[in-house]
């Protein structure tokens, strides 16, 4: 690689090869690149040879048939060790190698490439499998059915001997010959359970697009094996799901069901049946297993396109293979080899991973100013604040001699502002538009790591730098301050702020314009690059705790912030007393919230709920025979409730409804059976005065609450009628003069 001032190559590197669709290497230098040319979305496979590599701190034990070249610079991996073929360079040599990339990586690094050039999302061809099995554990259960999306989109089901299933799968992946495979928890469930299978049964597993080449394992970030295959990238959406919620925190929880209803990709008819159930019923009703599996597919394909467009323009950056940048943090994952192939293409040294020296992190600046009930609310968003500073003030690792990280940083803040003025000016639901989308998310995704890749402790990341990271937050912390203060002195109330933004109530007088022209004025008293933007507005606010909160917009649509209001583990009966109550708390109607609490509580008493709805969602963590043996030190309501039903295996990862019954056991809630309602009415007429109804306790004085809440048909112990009770908002802190906040 021969230097080269450009700092767009830093980027996106410098080869132009459009169209890679997938690149497997091989120690010995063999590479084999597949390409579909975006014109033609023809396919075409092409062999190369490439100089296998390592970086070393030093030469001892080289063997005389390497070529070693050293690097400029300060860093500690100063030694290039090429060789025509890896396995020329010993095995102590590479056990000890501080910097060693997969074949696939140093190939890429190396020659500069990257996948997807000039390609559209759409013009992968993607394919979705999904298995149905007997149970979770291979060792112990089969495949029964694997429901197969085409590329074109026509769906199939394949049943019968699992031998035979397994073996027609394998041949719709080799006629249809999709670039990408996809699945929900495809990395966690199907390749391990279809594998396993597969070898018990002595079917050979060519997935691939490589004769003969069955599933290979490679380790994870996240310490478990995953699967590749030459020539396709296995994708789990599970994995873009977890990222999607990592920013936006508005998941129920992480299910294919959940996620494709939460973004409305379910149909209306959708069948829907518990997991732990789908066997029993395909044996008494395959045809509603055939319909549950082809929506499961369809979903899938659906949740792939929507949140997959970030991993999918981050590889076009990073050199590394579509489906480990699908799995990665952004830090490790993508600004890592990103510093790592600017360096080398500069033939400079890199510094070693390196523990830190104690100083503790100072964290991030969350503040809540009010709690209770608020009106007429603003949205005022920093702009990636951290990077903003970052930028402004040129705070970046010490040992980044270069300055790449931050030049990095300047080009993605600067494509990412093209990008989406592309995507708006591009036509909607336009491949231009979902392109220009996905590569600004995945900008964004990068620039808004650049500081955690700094604070990153434990020798995590090759430049961390907690003492720079401690300075950006120190100027964080200046800044929100100044933002803060500018704002109350406008006469507007703060409510919460952190590095996102600030929430604040304005005046009953202010117009659109007047909020709008406060959140511009403030603006543009910030540090150059740091941007104060106005982001929304909304009828109503509870500010229960800092990032737990729920807004009304002026439209009347509800929106629940944080674990307080939304958990895929809280009984429905609770969220929907919550999501009813809450409504009619900011819409000024405390009637309204009694009627909500005197009605929930009435329907338990009455039993008119089923049972499903008092249950809470539980995921096995246990196996029969390590439950028994500890259940007479600590018996569990989950395992106790399968046990009281005469289930006597169940396998770890599976997720059962439980409930607890009036006698006080367990109880598990099945669909294919009668709801009894033995449910135990006390106890969850407790849960919701103890812990759902507790949630609104902020937003009334203690007296008042006490009104509101009181039994159904006692007397207020206060003599003071509900019509009468106010919500209240309550300030809990506030930034004094020298900036600090108390």
């Amino acid at each position: 690689m021969e230097p080269s001032l450009n700092e767009d190559e830093w980027l996106w590197g410098w080869d132009p090869t459009p169209g890679i669709v997938s690149v497997w290497a091989e120690g010995t230098g063999r590479a084999v690149v597949w390409r579909r040319i975006p014109e033609t979305g023809a396919l075409v496979r092409e062999e190369a040879r490439f100089r296998p590599w390592v970086v070393l701190d030093s030469v001892e034990g080289l063997p005389a048939d390497v070529v070693v070249r050293e690097l400029d610079g300060p860093g500690e991996l100063r030694y290039f060790v090429t060789a025509v073929d890896g396995r020329a360079i010993p095995s102590g040599v590479r056990e000890r190698a501080v910097l060693a990339l997969s074949p696939e990586e140093q190939y890429l690094v190396s020659t500069g490439r990257t996948y997807f050039r000039d390609l559209a999302f759409d013009q992968l061809r993607r394919m979705q499998f999904d298995l149905e099995t007997t149970g979770l554990t291979p060792e112990d259960n089969r495949i029964f059915m694997i429901a197969v999306r085409e590329p074109s989109g026509d769906c199939s089901v394949l049943e019968g001997e699992e031998e035979e299933v397994i073996r027609r799968l394998v041949e719709c992946v080799r006629a249809a010959d999709p670039d990408v495979i996809e699945n929900h928890n495809l990395q966690g469930f199907d390749l391990p359970f279809l594998e396993h299978r597969a070898r018990v049964l002595g079917v050979p597993l060519a997935l691939g697009r490589m004769p003969g080449m069955a599933l290979r394992e490679r380790p994870s970030r996240r310490k478990r094996m995953r699967f590749v295959t030459p020539g396709r990238e296995l994708i789990d959406t599970l994995d873009a799901v977890m990222r999607y919620d990592f920013a936006a925190r508005d998941l129920p929880d992480h299910g294919l069901k959940s996620v494709a209803r939460h973004f409305g990709l379910a149909t209306e008819d959708r069948e829907y049946i518990q997991g732990d159930r789908i066997f029993a019923v395909y044996q008494s009703d395959p045809e509603r297993v055939r319909r549950y599996a082809t929506s499961d597919v369809q979903e899938v394909a659906g949740v792939a396109r929507m949140l997959g467009g970030a991993a999918f323009a981050l590889a076009r950056m990073a050199p590394r293979r579509y489906e480990r940048l699908a799995d990665a943090g952004a830090a490790t994952g993508v600004i890592d080899p990103l510093l790592v192939r600017a360096y080398l293409r500069m033939g400079k040294a890199l510094p070693a991973h390196r523990e830190g020296d104690g100083t503790p992190h100072s964290g991030a600046a969350l503040h809540l100013f009010a709690s209770g009930v608020a009106r007429r609310i603003v949205k005022a968003d920093v702009a990636s604040l951290y990077p903003s500073l970052m930028r402004a003030y040129r705070i970046g690792p010490a040992r980044d001699h270069m300055g790449v990280l931050l030049a990095l940083v300047d080009r993605l803040v600067e494509r990412r502002l093209a990008a989406k003025a592309a995507a708006r000016a591009a036509a909607a639901g336009s491949d231009e538009r979902f392109t220009q989308e996905a590569l600004s998310a995945a900008m964004k995704l990068v620039v808004n790591t650049a500081y955690g890749y700094l604070a990153a402790g434990d020798g995590l990341t090759r430049f961390a730098d907690v003492h720079a990271a401690n300075e950006v937050t120190r100027r964080g912390r200046e800044t929100l301050g100044l933002m803060c203060r500018e704002l109350a002195a406008r006469g507007v109330t703060l409510l919460e702020a952190d590095t996102d933004g600030v929430y604040f109530a304005v005046p009953e007088s202010w117009t659109e314009a007047d909020e709008r022209r406060v959140v511009s004025e403030v603006d543009g008293l910030l540090p150059p690059l740091v941007h104060l933007e106005f982001d929304g507005r909304y009828a109503a606010m509870l500010s229960h705790e800092p990032k737990n909160y729920a807004l009304l917009t002026y439209g009347g649509e509800l929106l629940l912030r944080g674990v307080a209001f939304r958990s895929s583990r809280a009984e429905p009966f609770g969220e929907a007393f919550l999501r009813r109550a809450i409504g009619r708390l900011l819409a000024g109607d405390i009637v309204g919230v009694r009627e909500a609490y005197c009605e929930t509580l009435d329907s338990l008493r009455r039993r008119e709920l089923p049972t499903f709805a008092v249950s809470s969602r539980v995921r096995l963590t246990k196996g029969p025979e390590r439950y028994l043996e500890a259940r007479e030190a600590r018996r569990e309501l989950a395992y106790e409730a399968l046990l009281a039903c005469g289930r006597t295996a169940w396998s770890v990862g599976d997720k059962v409804r439980v409930y607890r019954t009036q006698s006080g056991a367990g109880g598990v809630v099945d669909e294919d059976v009668a709801d009894k309602r033995d449910y135990d009415v006390e106890r969850y007429a407790r849960l919701l005065r103890d812990t759902f109804v507790s949630r609104l306790a902020r937003a009334f004085t203690a007296e008042d609450f006490g009104v509101v809440f009181a039994e159904p048909g006692q007397m207020s112990l206060f003599g003071k009628e509900v019509g009468a009770v106010r919500a209240v908002l309550t300030r809990v802190g506030e930034f004094g003069d020298q900036g600090e906040f108390r």
